[in-house]
């Protein structure tokens, strides 16, 4: 009987979570890496200068992280929302891309400081767990400094195309190896989680039948080798075509960078703003 149920259930591959945890991946990074569409539409930070967009937004993330007052990193928050809506970002679409993916990312260190912090007892739940108040407001404070954090880069690359970034960053003196790094992860990286993808799916087109475990095993194992030594024919030969249209290890854009009055303007707002957040959480 236990013969005939082995041989009448055998194990289920396990390739298709992998293909299907590589789709996922590759609709994700196309929809957050690829977002010269937002980058290119009439807005409020769109019309800035990369170089202001990058210290303000580093002005105001060292404020709020170093404010102790929930009153002034909510404030902040919401001026960050709107600031979205101002350049052109739907308020749904970006409060919605910070706050499903937080819960899943601060859970760890949020649920144990929620019951472990001493403190006065607020609330006592069953099996003898006891929430502070303590506690609820390490929680608050994260949340809000995270939420916060992650909306103000999210607005920066949005509304910011990457070659500018990296450019701003270049002049604001990042090392140029970090910015190549940078570039040429950002623009690859999805290149090669689509040829995975296509290798997946030219290998079940000829595939009849399941497969046993083994068996998977050493095709994924193939397929794995064969990705590597795609990736690394096509760094060299990137490199190579960079080398002939003039590369010589310093990134340039074809925009120049061009310092206005409404940048200097929000280059001074942020960082007031960045230093009365701090002021009043002292």
């Amino acid at each position: 009987m236990n013969a005939t149920a082995s041989t009448d259930h055998p194990h289920k591959p396990q390739h298709g979570v992998l293909e299907h945890t590589l789709n996922g991946i590759t609709e994700t990074l196309e929809r957050s890496l690829f977002a010269e569409e937002i980058s290119s539409r009439p807005g409020l930070f769109q019309s800035l200068d990369a170089r202001a967009k990058v210290l303000s937004i580093l002005a105001l993330l060292i404020g709020a992280n170093l404010s102790r007052s929930l009153l002034a990193i909510g404030a902040l928050y919401i001026i960050t929302v709107v600031l979205a809506a101002l350049s052109s970002i739907s308020a749904s679409f970006f409060v919605k891309r910070v706050w499903l993916a937080l819960p899943f990312f601060t859970a760890v260190i949020v649920i144990p400081a929620l019951f472990m912090t001493p403190g006065p007892t607020l609330l006592h739940l069953p099996f003898g767990l006891v929430i502070t108040r303590t506690g609820l407001n390490t929680v608050l404070f994260l949340l809000l400094r995270v939420s916060t954090s992650v909306s103000l880069t999210l607005l920066l690359i949005l509304t910011t195309p990457w070659n500018a970034v990296l450019g701003a960053l270049g002049i604001l003196g990042v090392p140029d190896v970090m910015l190549l790094v940078l570039g040429m992860t950002y623009r690859y990286i999805y290149l090669l989680l689509h040829t995975a993808n296509d290798m997946f799916l030219s290998r079940k087109s000829r595939v009849v039948g399941r497969l046993s475990n083994s068996e998977n095993q050493r095709m994924l194992a193939a397929i794995s080798a064969t990705l590597l030594s795609k990736s690394l024919n096509m760094s060299s030969e990137v490199y190579l075509a960079m080398q002939s249209r003039g590369f010589r290890g310093r990134i340039v854009t074809l925009r120049p960078f061009r310092m206005r009055h409404r940048d200097w303007f929000l280059l001074g707002m942020s960082v007031a703003l960045a230093a009365l957040t701090a002021f009043i959480g002292r």
